[in-house]
């Protein structure tokens, strides 16, 4: 049995309690709408793991101060922002178990909320003149953008390789996830080769992450992410890609033109597995996986080997790459 996210966040209890409220503040507004909407923002809150990262990352390097909590704000703001957007987008009526903005207010009303999350985080930046911090997540947004237009792109064309499918997820899941753990370092040391191992570690963990996410579509899972929805899609994941790469190309064509049909989903689904088993599919993306989390256990080690808050970024690693939700 692994480590749960309590205990995970039980040595920063107090600190993720006081960031909780610095959000909530950077959150207010006058107009009542949109405070019911924040509110309900707030009550839904998922598992926190963004700003876990943010404040872990910060305390291998010094003591979490205002910039931290200030950073893991404008992490949570611009997240939040592209998650109400992301919503419109997949015309998506829930989200974490709960109704998403669009299915309780619109679409109009929630692109608008994804707007204003965005200029509270713009401003919270230049207002205490973070610069560096606006600059680590305005990148990272660039690059979801980046990253989601050339998945729509390329699962069009149902043709993806690996070394394009690595940029899409780059871009899309693994940017964020860096960017909370330079901003995290970056409240707290000025060394510039530290900020980019972190970086770098966050990136590896977000790639690890999101061929995790891969994977529960195969139906292992409590996600909630119904089995079979990125085929349904068409979105070509890891394991479908290495599966194309290794089978005969007859076979390639015959799966390709099934995935594009009207078949009824359980039927694709069923078909498609059993093709993505045959060729080792599902094999090959958990081994990447934990390839990539033991390259980024070796970047936390050259780092604070001998720091507790090394040991409490491995558990919250192990937790994000384990999960079944």
């Amino acid at each position: 049995m692994g480590t749960s996210i309590e205990q995970i966040k039980k040595p920063i209890e107090a600190e993720l309690s006081f960031f909780e409220k610095e959000f909530r503040k950077s959150m207010k507004t006058q107009v009542p709408l949109l405070d019911t909407i924040m509110t309900y923002i707030v009550k839904r809150k998922g598992k926190q793991i963004r700003p876990i990262f943010v404040l872990y990352s910060a305390s291998l390097f010094g003591d979490i101060n205002e910039r931290t909590y200030r950073g893991a704000s404008l992490v949570e703001l611009l997240h939040t922002a592209t998650l109400v957007h992301d919503d419109v987008v997949d015309e998506s009526n829930m989200r974490r178990g709960f109704f998403s903005i669009n299915a309780l207010w619109k679409n109009k009303i929630a692109v608008l909320v994804g707007d204003f999350l965005l200029s509270k985080g713009l401003l919270l930046s230049v207002k205490n003149k973070d610069y560096d911090l606006l600059e680590i997540l305005s990148t990272a947004v660039e690059q979801m953008s980046e990253g989601e237009l050339l998945q729509l792109e390329r699962a069009r064309f149902m043709n993806t390789t690996e070394e394009v499918y690595f940029d899409i997820i780059r871009k899309k899941t693994a940017s964020l996830i860096a960017s909370c753990c330079e901003i995290g370092a970056k409240s707290t040391t000025d060394n510039p080769e530290e900020v980019e191992k972190m970086r770098l570690f966050g990136e590896k963990i977000g790639l690890a992450f999101q061929i995790r996410d891969d994977l529960f579509d195969f139906g292992e899972n409590k996600s909630g992410k119904p089995a079979g929805l990125d085929i349904k899609e068409k979105k070509l994941t890891l394991p479908i890609i290495h599966a194309f790469q290794n089978a005969p190309s007859a076979e390639v064509k015959s799966i390709r033109k099934l995935i594009k049909s009207k078949s009824p989903d359980h039927k694709k689904m069923y078909e498609v597995v059993h093709f993505i088993r045959k060729y080792k599919g599902i094999e090959y993306a958990t081994n990447k996986m934990n390839q990539l989390r033991d390259e980024a256990f070796e970047i936390l080690d050259q780092l604070k080997s001998d720091s507790i808050y090394n040991r409490h970024l491995h558990e919250l690693v192990n937790f994000v790459i384990d999960r079944t939700v």
